[in-house]
Protein backbone atom coordinates (compact mmCIF):
# COMPACT_ATOMS: atom_id res chain seq x y z
CA UNK A 1 0.00 0.00 0.00
CA UNK A 2 1.18 3.23 -0.99
CA UNK A 3 2.89 5.09 2.43
CA UNK A 4 1.43 8.45 0.77
CA UNK A 5 -2.00 6.86 1.08
CA UNK A 6 -1.34 5.51 4.63
CA UNK A 7 -0.27 9.42 5.95
CA UNK A 8 -3.30 10.56 4.19
CA UNK A 9 -5.43 7.90 5.87
CA UNK A 10 -4.14 8.14 9.39
CA UNK A 11 -5.54 12.03 9.50
CA UNK A 12 -8.95 10.67 8.92
CA UNK A 13 -9.05 7.75 11.11
CA UNK A 14 -6.95 6.95 14.51
CA UNK A 15 -3.98 4.57 13.84
CA UNK A 16 -4.87 2.38 16.42
CA UNK A 17 -8.24 1.98 14.03
CA UNK A 18 -6.24 1.06 11.03
CA UNK A 19 -4.81 -2.52 9.66
CA UNK A 20 -2.26 -3.23 7.64
CA UNK A 21 -2.43 -7.23 5.76
CA UNK A 22 -5.32 -7.70 8.19
CA UNK A 23 -6.27 -11.86 8.00
CA UNK A 24 -9.93 -11.71 7.10
CA UNK A 25 -10.57 -15.16 8.46
CA UNK A 26 -10.48 -12.70 11.90
CA UNK A 27 -13.64 -10.70 10.15
CA UNK A 28 -16.32 -13.44 8.89
CA UNK A 29 -18.48 -16.11 10.56
CA UNK A 30 -16.67 -18.54 7.80
CA UNK A 31 -13.51 -18.18 9.53
CA UNK A 32 -11.73 -17.77 6.48
CA UNK A 33 -10.08 -15.45 4.19
CA UNK A 34 -6.52 -14.11 3.40
CA UNK A 35 -5.14 -10.78 4.62
CA UNK A 36 -6.46 -6.94 2.97
CA UNK A 37 -4.30 -4.76 2.21
CA UNK A 38 -5.90 -2.34 4.74
CA UNK A 39 -8.61 -3.20 7.06
CA UNK A 40 -10.18 0.19 8.46
CA UNK A 41 -12.93 0.83 11.13
CA UNK A 42 -14.57 4.08 10.88
CA UNK A 43 -16.02 6.11 13.09
CA UNK A 44 -19.67 7.74 11.65
CA UNK A 45 -18.18 11.26 10.98
CA UNK A 46 -15.31 9.54 9.51
CA UNK A 47 -16.67 7.82 6.51
CA UNK A 48 -17.49 10.73 4.57
CA UNK A 49 -13.63 11.69 4.20
CA UNK A 50 -12.34 8.33 4.02
CA UNK A 51 -14.67 7.57 0.88
CA UNK A 52 -13.78 10.73 -0.58
CA UNK A 53 -9.57 9.90 0.28
CA UNK A 54 -9.92 6.90 -1.86
CA UNK A 55 -11.60 8.24 -4.67
CA UNK A 56 -9.32 10.84 -4.64
CA UNK A 57 -6.20 8.35 -4.50
CA UNK A 58 -7.90 5.93 -6.72
CA UNK A 59 -7.55 3.01 -4.08
CA UNK A 60 -10.56 0.43 -4.82
CA UNK A 61 -12.18 -0.22 -1.29
CA UNK A 62 -15.45 -2.20 -0.13
CA UNK A 63 -17.34 -2.33 2.74
CA UNK A 64 -18.22 -5.05 5.36
CA UNK A 65 -19.64 -5.54 7.99
CA UNK A 66 -20.12 -8.74 10.70
CA UNK A 67 -18.88 -10.75 7.80
CA UNK A 68 -21.46 -12.89 8.35
CA UNK A 69 -22.23 -13.74 4.64
CA UNK A 70 -18.92 -13.31 2.86
CA UNK A 71 -16.38 -15.83 1.56
CA UNK A 72 -13.28 -13.99 0.91
CA UNK A 73 -10.61 -15.71 -1.19
CA UNK A 74 -7.29 -16.94 0.30
CA UNK A 75 -5.15 -14.62 -1.86
CA UNK A 76 -6.83 -11.86 0.33
CA UNK A 77 -8.10 -8.63 -0.73
CA UNK A 78 -6.36 -5.76 -2.56
CA UNK A 79 -7.01 -1.72 -1.18
CA UNK A 80 -9.08 -0.77 1.62
CA UNK A 81 -11.21 -2.94 3.71
CA UNK A 82 -13.50 -0.59 5.15
CA UNK A 83 -15.58 -2.54 8.16
CA UNK A 84 -18.62 -0.96 9.58
CA UNK A 85 -18.42 -2.51 13.24
CA UNK A 86 -18.07 -1.28 16.84
CA UNK A 87 -16.99 2.48 16.12
CA UNK A 88 -20.66 2.42 13.76
CA UNK A 89 -22.57 0.86 16.72
CA UNK A 90 -24.84 3.54 18.11
CA UNK A 91 -29.17 2.36 18.71
CA UNK A 92 -31.27 5.11 19.32
CA UNK A 93 -35.22 5.68 20.10
CA UNK A 94 -37.37 8.09 18.62
CA UNK A 95 -40.92 6.80 19.50
CA UNK A 96 -41.93 3.63 18.08
CA UNK A 97 -39.04 4.39 15.69
CA UNK A 98 -35.11 2.80 16.40
CA UNK A 99 -32.38 4.68 14.65
CA UNK A 100 -29.33 2.13 14.35
CA UNK A 101 -25.83 2.61 12.81
CA UNK A 102 -24.32 0.43 10.22
CA UNK A 103 -22.39 -1.41 12.16
CA UNK A 104 -24.56 -2.51 15.00
CA UNK A 105 -25.71 -6.24 15.53
CA UNK A 106 -28.58 -7.68 14.36
CA UNK A 107 -29.20 -9.32 17.84
CA UNK A 108 -28.56 -6.28 19.84
CA UNK A 109 -30.91 -4.16 17.95
CA UNK A 110 -33.58 -6.64 18.25
CA UNK A 111 -32.77 -6.68 22.13
CA UNK A 112 -32.95 -3.44 22.24
CA UNK A 113 -36.43 -3.20 20.36
CA UNK A 114 -37.71 -5.97 23.17
CA UNK A 115 -36.76 -3.91 25.83
CA UNK A 116 -38.87 -0.86 24.70
CA UNK A 117 -41.69 -3.15 24.30
CA UNK A 118 -41.60 -2.90 20.16
CA UNK A 119 -42.22 -5.77 17.91
CA UNK A 120 -41.12 -6.81 14.42
CA UNK A 121 -37.64 -7.66 14.94
CA UNK A 122 -38.25 -10.73 16.62
CA UNK A 123 -37.34 -12.56 13.25
CA UNK A 124 -33.76 -11.12 13.37
CA UNK A 125 -32.71 -11.34 16.73
CA UNK A 126 -30.67 -14.72 15.77
CA UNK A 127 -29.14 -13.86 12.70
CA UNK A 128 -25.71 -12.66 13.00
CA UNK A 129 -25.16 -9.96 11.00
CA UNK A 130 -24.97 -5.93 11.49
CA UNK A 131 -27.77 -3.89 10.45
CA UNK A 132 -26.16 -2.20 7.48
CA UNK A 133 -25.47 -5.90 5.85
CA UNK A 134 -29.16 -6.97 6.63
CA UNK A 135 -30.01 -3.91 4.72
CA UNK A 136 -28.13 -4.30 2.10
CA UNK A 137 -29.21 -8.09 1.62
CA UNK A 138 -32.74 -7.39 3.06
CA UNK A 139 -32.05 -10.15 5.24
CA UNK A 140 -35.07 -12.54 6.55
CA UNK A 141 -35.62 -15.68 8.46
CA UNK A 142 -39.02 -17.42 9.68
CA UNK A 143 -41.53 -14.74 7.56
CA UNK A 144 -39.55 -12.03 8.69
CA UNK A 145 -37.42 -9.49 6.41
CA UNK A 146 -36.16 -6.09 6.54
CA UNK A 147 -38.46 -4.64 4.30
CA UNK A 148 -41.17 -5.05 6.59
CA UNK A 149 -39.72 -2.75 9.35
CA UNK A 150 -37.30 -0.15 7.81
CA UNK A 151 -38.69 3.11 7.25
CA UNK A 152 -35.61 4.70 5.25
CA UNK A 153 -31.71 4.19 4.78
CA UNK A 154 -29.32 7.02 4.92
CA UNK A 155 -26.27 5.98 2.75
CA UNK A 156 -23.03 7.80 1.50
CA UNK A 157 -22.74 7.26 -2.35
CA UNK A 158 -19.38 6.76 -4.19
CA UNK A 159 -18.35 10.73 -3.71
CA UNK A 160 -19.18 10.26 -0.07
CA UNK A 161 -22.23 12.68 -0.26
CA UNK A 162 -25.49 11.51 2.13
CA UNK A 163 -28.29 10.62 0.73
CA UNK A 164 -31.81 9.06 2.25
CA UNK A 165 -33.67 6.04 0.72
CA UNK A 166 -37.35 5.02 1.13
CA UNK A 167 -38.28 1.88 1.62
CA UNK A 168 -39.70 2.42 -1.87
CA UNK A 169 -36.94 3.34 -3.09
CA UNK A 170 -34.79 0.72 -1.61
CA UNK A 171 -36.37 -1.19 -4.03
CA UNK A 172 -36.28 -4.62 -1.95
CA UNK A 173 -36.99 -7.80 -3.44
CA UNK A 174 -35.77 -11.73 -1.83
CA UNK A 175 -32.34 -11.28 -0.57
CA UNK A 176 -31.48 -7.26 -2.76
CA UNK A 177 -32.07 -3.93 -2.39
CA UNK A 178 -30.41 -1.39 -4.63
CA UNK A 179 -27.42 -0.56 -2.70
CA UNK A 180 -24.73 -2.21 -4.39
CA UNK A 181 -25.61 -1.74 -8.12
CA UNK A 182 -25.60 2.46 -7.14
CA UNK A 183 -22.03 1.58 -4.89
CA UNK A 184 -24.17 3.29 -1.58
CA UNK A 185 -22.61 2.35 1.71
CA UNK A 186 -25.06 2.03 4.22
CA UNK A 187 -24.25 4.05 7.25
CA UNK A 188 -27.86 4.29 9.49
CA UNK A 189 -31.39 2.53 9.17
CA UNK A 190 -34.89 4.20 10.12
CA UNK A 191 -36.90 1.03 11.52
CA UNK A 192 -40.86 1.06 12.46
CA UNK A 193 -41.79 -0.72 15.08
CA UNK A 194 -45.13 -1.52 16.92
CA UNK A 195 -45.45 -1.41 20.34
CA UNK A 196 -46.13 -4.44 21.72
CA UNK A 197 -45.95 -6.57 25.47
CA UNK A 198 -42.74 -7.39 26.33
CA UNK A 199 -43.17 -10.80 27.67
CA UNK A 200 -44.66 -12.07 24.50
CA UNK A 201 -42.30 -10.44 22.76
CA UNK A 202 -39.10 -12.47 24.63
CA UNK A 203 -41.14 -15.78 24.65
CA UNK A 204 -41.25 -15.76 20.35
CA UNK A 205 -37.43 -14.67 20.43
CA UNK A 206 -36.96 -17.80 22.72
CA UNK A 207 -39.09 -19.75 20.75
CA UNK A 208 -37.15 -18.70 17.54
CA UNK A 209 -33.75 -19.07 19.49
CA UNK A 210 -34.70 -22.51 20.27
CA UNK A 211 -35.60 -23.40 16.45
CA UNK A 212 -32.31 -22.37 15.33
CA UNK A 213 -30.16 -24.02 17.82
CA UNK A 214 -32.41 -27.61 17.13
CA UNK A 215 -32.34 -27.05 13.39
CA UNK A 216 -28.80 -24.83 12.42
CA UNK A 217 -25.31 -26.20 12.76
CA UNK A 218 -24.50 -23.15 15.02
CA UNK A 219 -21.32 -25.20 16.58
CA UNK A 220 -19.44 -25.36 13.13
CA UNK A 221 -18.48 -21.32 11.47
CA UNK A 222 -20.52 -20.68 8.29
CA UNK A 223 -22.24 -18.33 6.65
CA UNK A 224 -25.81 -19.53 7.40
CA UNK A 225 -28.09 -20.31 4.42
CA UNK A 226 -25.76 -21.07 2.07
CA UNK A 227 -28.15 -20.52 -1.67
CA UNK A 228 -30.77 -18.57 -2.31
CA UNK A 229 -34.21 -20.43 -2.19
CA UNK A 230 -35.14 -21.36 -5.93
CA UNK A 231 -38.42 -20.93 -6.73
CA UNK A 232 -41.15 -23.32 -5.68
CA UNK A 233 -38.28 -25.35 -4.35
CA UNK A 234 -36.05 -25.53 -0.86
CA UNK A 235 -32.15 -25.27 -1.38
CA UNK A 236 -31.59 -27.71 2.03
CA UNK A 237 -33.75 -30.45 0.35
CA UNK A 238 -32.78 -30.78 -3.02
CA UNK A 239 -29.15 -30.73 -1.80
CA UNK A 240 -30.42 -33.73 0.55
CA UNK A 241 -32.16 -35.28 -2.08
CA UNK A 242 -29.46 -35.54 -3.98
CA UNK A 243 -27.49 -37.35 -1.67
CA UNK A 244 -25.28 -34.92 -0.25
CA UNK A 245 -25.90 -34.96 3.36
CA UNK A 246 -22.09 -34.82 4.63
CA UNK A 247 -20.05 -34.03 1.41
CA UNK A 248 -17.12 -32.56 1.98
CA UNK A 249 -13.91 -31.30 0.25
CA UNK A 250 -11.32 -30.91 2.32
CA UNK A 251 -11.95 -29.05 5.75
CA UNK A 252 -15.52 -27.74 4.05
CA UNK A 253 -18.68 -30.00 4.99
CA UNK A 254 -22.29 -29.77 3.39
CA UNK A 255 -23.83 -30.09 7.22
CA UNK A 256 -25.18 -33.38 8.44
CA UNK A 257 -27.67 -31.13 10.52
CA UNK A 258 -28.99 -28.78 7.84
CA UNK A 259 -27.84 -29.61 3.88
CA UNK A 260 -28.44 -25.73 3.55
CA UNK A 261 -25.32 -24.86 5.29
CA UNK A 262 -22.34 -25.06 3.92
CA UNK A 263 -19.72 -25.50 7.07
CA UNK A 264 -15.93 -25.22 8.18
CA UNK A 265 -15.48 -28.02 10.26
CA UNK A 266 -12.27 -26.52 11.53
CA UNK A 267 -9.56 -25.87 8.54
CA UNK A 268 -11.29 -25.24 5.49
CA UNK A 269 -10.08 -22.88 2.88
CA UNK A 270 -12.19 -20.44 1.43
CA UNK A 271 -10.83 -22.79 -1.89
CA UNK A 272 -12.64 -25.41 -0.22
CA UNK A 273 -15.85 -24.22 0.64
CA UNK A 274 -15.92 -22.25 -2.89
CA UNK A 275 -15.18 -25.99 -4.58
CA UNK A 276 -17.72 -27.58 -2.58
CA UNK A 277 -20.61 -24.75 -3.03
CA UNK A 278 -19.43 -25.61 -6.96
CA UNK A 279 -19.81 -29.30 -6.63
CA UNK A 280 -23.32 -29.13 -4.65
CA UNK A 281 -24.76 -26.29 -7.48
CA UNK A 282 -23.59 -28.85 -10.34
CA UNK A 283 -24.73 -31.95 -8.66
CA UNK A 284 -28.28 -30.22 -8.15
CA UNK A 285 -28.79 -28.81 -12.06
CA UNK A 286 -27.66 -32.18 -12.93
CA UNK A 287 -30.32 -33.82 -10.92
CA UNK A 288 -32.88 -31.72 -10.68
CA UNK A 289 -32.54 -29.38 -13.49
CA UNK A 290 -32.71 -26.99 -10.55
CA UNK A 291 -30.27 -23.75 -10.60
CA UNK A 292 -28.82 -23.05 -6.85
CA UNK A 293 -27.87 -18.96 -6.71
CA UNK A 294 -25.37 -18.21 -3.89
CA UNK A 295 -26.57 -16.56 -1.16
CA UNK A 296 -22.74 -15.98 -0.19
CA UNK A 297 -21.08 -12.84 -1.43
CA UNK A 298 -17.96 -13.27 -2.71
CA UNK A 299 -14.91 -10.57 -2.04
CA UNK A 300 -11.40 -10.66 -3.19
CA UNK A 301 -8.88 -13.10 -4.85
CA UNK A 302 -9.19 -16.90 -5.35
CA UNK A 303 -6.21 -17.48 -6.69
Amino acid sequence: MRRDFLEKLREVVGAERIYEAEPMSRHTTFRVGGPADVLVCPAYSELPQLIRLCRDCEIPYCVVGNGSNLLVGDGGIRGVVIELSKAMETVTLEGDYILAEAGALLSRVANFAADHGLTGMEFAAGIPGSIGGAVVMNAGAYGGEMKDIVESVTVLDREGTKKVLTAEQMEFGYRRSCIPEHGYTVIQSRLKLVPADRNKIRERMTELGEMRREKQPLEYPSAGSTFKRPEGYYAGKLIMDAGLRGYQVGGAQVSEKHCGFVINRGNATAGDIRRLMKDVSDEVQRQFGVSLEPEVKFLGSFE
